[in-house]
């Protein structure tokens, strides 16, 4: 087939936010050796049951318990980060082929002094907290001091992100984003920090509790993205859930809506009856900010079999020139110390609907984040982006390749590889 936008071929990306299969050769650098949230999940609870995830070779990947090992109709394996970070904005951004070369500011003491008067500045807003926080406990211990004073709950993590919390009924939504764009307008430079989060929350002290309404104001990727390699090719990107904020627009054609994670599996499934071609790229959140980080191993557990039913309509919906592709930005390994995401690798689960009909592939792959993104640009248009970081796992005729494990792998140049 002749380079060119293929119109009648479709592909489906769902990232299981924070699913991570086991820690990078470079995890201890991070504090996240042995660190494994799948596996980990399974020991916690006795097994898992994932039927759909099963059959495209989740339990052939690496062991978890409950999950049959046995090798899927399509392609299976491991991906791996090839720059610094375990947050969704270096996940996503290397899916789709944008490897940072440093890793963003983090500011595990706090926000220095010089930084909160610039942002109190820009915002018109004071703040309380300041600090590194899990956000659940920061609107339950700070949501009272909050709806007396106005001023925004500040607080951060080990990731690079600026996360504002404000209660709808003292500070309006519009008000809070307004107020978290000024602040993403100030952390430039040094202080270019990953991602300004609004963080909405609802509730009477003692009964705080996060509201819908959250949203990311990302960095703009700092190079080209396969996103951009397809919009040149005159092909769709829907971007389900926090998808478009994560890429600041950059290369999305629609937004969707993802709030939640069956919001998001719901717009996947009609855009499957609707879209004649174009990628359809979700972010399935609910396993990293509901449940992962509140280590809630019964409600990760409930949203990832919500995820495996999911899973098997879509591939009752596929057709045969579709793909559709499961994976993993980072993890967040519960039984780890700490709330924080984990550096981990992610699943590669891809079908076609032809594989999945015939006589399937079977071919296991491992290789970098960035093999999502080529794979997804060939399948789509026929085409390469050479200068893009990441190879495509199948052919021009959408057949596997075989792919040996990449030089570069994580660990080997060190933190900033």
């Amino acid at each position: 087939m002749s380079e060119g936008l293929r119109r009648e071929r479709r592909a489906v990306v769902l990232v299981m936010d924070a699913c991570g299969i086991g820690a990078l050769p470079d995890a201890g650098e991070y504090g996240d050796e042995g660190t494994n949230t799948l596996a980990h999940l399974a020991e916690a609870l006795g097994g898992l049951e994932l039927p759909s995830l099963e059959r495209l070779g989740l339990g052939a990947i690496a062991p978890i318990e409950g999950v049959t090992p046995r090798v899927g109709p399509g392609v299976y394996g491991r991906l791996h980060a090839q720059g610094p970070g375990k947050d969704s904005t270096a996940g996503h951004w290397e899916l789709m082929g944008v490897v940072m070369g440093n890793p963003p500011p983090t500011y595990p003491e706090g926000f220095p002094r010089e930084t909160v008067e610039r942002l109190v500045a820009a915002m018109g807003h004071g703040v309380i907290c300041n600090r590194a926080y899990n956000g659940i406990a920061a609107i339950e211990d700070f949501g009272a001091e909050h709806l007396r004073t106005g001023e925004l709950i500040l607080y951060t993590s080990q990731d690079s992100v600026l996360q504002l919390a404000a209660h709808v009924d003292r500070v309006g939504l519009e008000e809070l984003y307004r107020a978290c764009g000024a602040a993403r307008a100030a952390m430039t430079g040094e202080d270019g920090v990953g991602r300004v989060i609004a963080r909405p929350f609802t509730g009477g002290e003692g009964s705080f509790r996060r509201a819908e309404g959250r949203r990311d104001f990302a960095l703009e990727p700092p190079s080209r993205s396969y996103l951009e390699e397809l919009e040149g090719a005159r092909s769709r990107v829907y971007g389900e859930g926090k998808v478009s904020d994560i890429f600041a627009g950059v290369g999305v054609s629609e937004v969707r809506p993802g709030a939640s994670n069956a919001q998001a599996l719901q717009s996947t499934r009609a855009l499957l009856s609707e879209a004649p071609e174009g990628l359809i790229f979700v972010n399935l959140i609910e396993t990293d900010q509901v449940y992962g980080h509140r280590k809630d191993f019964e409600g990760f557990y409930g949203a990832l079999r919500e995820i495996d039913g999911a899973v098997g309509d879509l591939l009752g919906d596929l057709r045969e020139e579709d793909l559709l592709i499961v994976t993993a930005d980072h993890g967040v390994d519960m039984a780890h110390a700490g709330t924080d995401h984990t550096r981990e690798h992610a699943p590669l689960l891809a079908v076609s609907g032809a594989a999945l009909r015939g006589p399937g592939w079977g071919v296991r792959h491992e290789g970098p984040l960035a093999d999502v993104g080529a794979t997804i640009l060939r399948w789509l248009t026929g085409r390469e982006a050479r200068d893009l970081p990441g190879a495509s796992f199948l052919d021009g005729e959408g057949r596997p390749v075989e792919a040996a494990q990449p030089e570069n792998a994580p660990g080997q140049s060190g933190r900033g590889a």
